[in-house]
This record gives structure tokens, C-alpha cells and sequence, in this order.
């Protein structure tokens, strides 16, 4: 199983609605579907990476409330440890994602609860967790403060550091120089660079302008053309595979990130664990939601014997 994936970000119930559109204030109208699960980038990382094989714990906040109970369900069917702070003064967090049928166009209102409070002092309190990862993972859906704190204790302890900058935001170079990979999309790469992501060279750039700011390697991820590591002026691109039609990429980088932490935390070499987390995301993609997509591992390594 490797060294643990220690896994910091937040749980989302996500409620979605789809309706012809979105109704005036003080009106009513009738939806045409809904659908309640569970998201949070950080949470569908962590189901993808222990899905996948990992050791996986998650640090993170919730409320006491049913919500809760749903992340701690999805968690253990994934075989997630958890280490959370319950934030009885708040709730879980939730979302409101409203789809428009016909154009497939969203609205979305996200309430982060007791992960919005996630602290400098909850990654304190799991300092001997942490000193064991063989890879620390996190997005940046909490706040930034615990956002810095969890690669700098990660780091001191000899961790590979993994920063998913999503969602996007500026970011200084004290958190890049924690950073050992970096795994921006075309657009994440953008932001933080300001330098256009259409292409692959365009990909190299943006990598180099990421390094020279402190990270260590760069992973770009660009959809259906797959992903590029750049580390010391080299590339390796390793193309998109999916076993079937895509379905829904809802998912695809969280997928990603938890395949690759996993197979970086069992000692697998860089493209070995590129392979391993496009397999991942390959087969998410595949198959509707983002945490109920998530593959089982020995899926992960069928998909890959069978694409040679």
C-alpha cells in the first residue's frame, strides 16, 4: 500500500437542480431532475485516492448534522480515514448547483460552513499524521492560511508536497517554494502565470514560468489531450485514455490527483504514476458524478494492462 496520502481540503454536499431556468425572485417553478451527493474537491481526492489503493487520510472540518454522516459514509466505502475538527457552531458544507437545461449552462452557490473555518491549529493538531506521509495533497478550497500551513509541515517532515490550485487564485511564492508538483488545468496554469495554455508549448511555458517561481515540476493537465510534466527544462507528455465514451468530466482532476498521489506514495516512478493517475481519471470520466465515478483499483491496473 505504500506510505499514507494525507489529504487536506473540504466536503461539499452538493444539491443540484435542473430546470428550463432559474426563477424570478418570489417565484415558483417545477424542476425537471435533482440529485443529492456528496463533492469538495478535497473530499473527491481523497475518495479517488483511496479507491485507487492508498493509505488515505483526510484532514478537514464539519458540522454535526446530517451532512456530516454522508461524508463519513462516503469516506469509509472508500476506505478514507478521517481526521476532523466537528464544528457544532456551523454546518456541513453545502452547495446549490442549478442546471439549465437545454444549454447545460450552471449557477452555482457554495455555503463552505465549518470547512470556511478550517485553521492554522487544525493542521497543528494532526502534526504526527502529517510527519508520517509519504504525500501530503491538498486544493485550495479552504482558506489559504491552512492552505500554507499544511505543505510547510508536510515539507519539514519529507513529504511529497502536491498543490491541485484549484479553484483558481493567485497564489505567492512562500506557497510555491512548498510545493514538489504543481497540477494546474489550462485555465488554473493561466491565472496563476498570465500566460495563454492552448497548446503544448504553450503548456511548457506556463511549467517553466511555475518553476521559476519555486515549484519543483509542473504537471499541467489539458483535458482530452492528457497532461505534461516539466521538471529541468524536459517534458513528458503522456496522452488521455478513457475505456469508453466520455461521460461526464466533472471529476477527471480530482481523479487525477488522488491516482497520482497513490501511485507517487507506493514509490512508483513520475511517468509510471502519470500513467497511473490518467488511468484514473480515464475511467471517471466514463461514468456520471465526480466521487461515485471514482475507480477501484483493480480497474486502475486492468485499464492499464489492456492499453499496453
Amino acid at each position: 500500500m505504500g506510505k499514507p496520502v494525507v489529504v487536506l481540503g473540504i466536503f461539499n454536499a452538493d444539491a443540484a437542480y435542473r430546470a428550463p431556468r432559474l426563477p424570478r425572485l418570489g417565484e415558483t417553478i417545477m424542476g425537471a431532475g435533482f440529485h443529492l451527493g456528496p463533492g469538495g474537491k478535497g473530499s473527491n481526492q481523497a475518495v479517488a485516492a483511496g479507491r485507487a489503493g492508498g493509505d488515505v487520510h483526510m484532514i478537514t472540518r464539519l458540522g454535526d448534522d446530517d451532512f456530516a454522516a454522508m461524508a463519513r459514509a462516503v469516506w469509509a466505502e472508500a476506505g478514507v480515514v478521517p481526521h476532523v475538527t466537528v464544528d457544532a457552531e456551523s454546518h456541513t458544507g453545502s452547495a446549490f448547483i442549478f442546471l439549465e437545461e437545454g444549454t447545460g449552462q450552471n449557477a452555482i452557490i457554495v455555503c463552505p460552513g465549518a470547512a470556511g473555518r478550517i485553521s492554522v491549529a487544525d493542521i497543528e493538531a494532526q502534526a504526527d499524521l502529517i510527519a508520517g506521509a509519504g504525500v501530503f495533497l491538498t486544493p485550495l478550497d479552504q482558506p489559504q492560511e491552512a492552505a500554507l500551513a499544511g505543505p510547510r509541515a508536510a515539507r519539514a517532515a519529507g513529504a511529497v508536497t502536491i498543490l491541485n490550485p484549484a479553484p483558481a487564485a493567485p497564489l505567492g511564492d512562500e506557497m510555491l517554494a512548498l510545493v514538489d508538483l504543481i497540477t494546474p488545468n489550462g485555465s488554473e496554469a493561466e491565472t496563476l502565470t498570465g500566460l495563454p495554455v492552448t497548446t503544448l508549448a504553450e503548456a511548457e511555458a506556463a511549467a517553466d514560468a511555475l518553476i521559476a517561481r519555486g515549484v519543483g515540476a509542473a504537471i499541467i493537465t489539458l483535458g482530452a489531450t492528457g497532461v505534461l510534466y516539466r521538471r529541468d527544462g524536459r517534458s513528458l507528455h503522456v496522452p488521455a485514455r478513457a475505456p469508453g465514451p466520455v461521460a461526464d468530466t466533472t471529476g477527471a482532476g480530482d481523479a487525477f490527483n488522488g491516482g497520482l498521489a497513490t501511485a507517487l506514495a507506493e514509490g512508483q516512478a513520475i511517468e509510471r504514476a502519470l500513467r497511473f493517475g490518467i488511468a484514473t481519471a480515464g475511467i471517471a470520466v466514463t461514468r456520471p458524478g465526480a466521487a461515485s465515478a471514482m475507480p477501484r483499483r483493480e480497474e486502475i491496473v486492468d485499464f492499464l494492462a489492456s492499453a499496453g
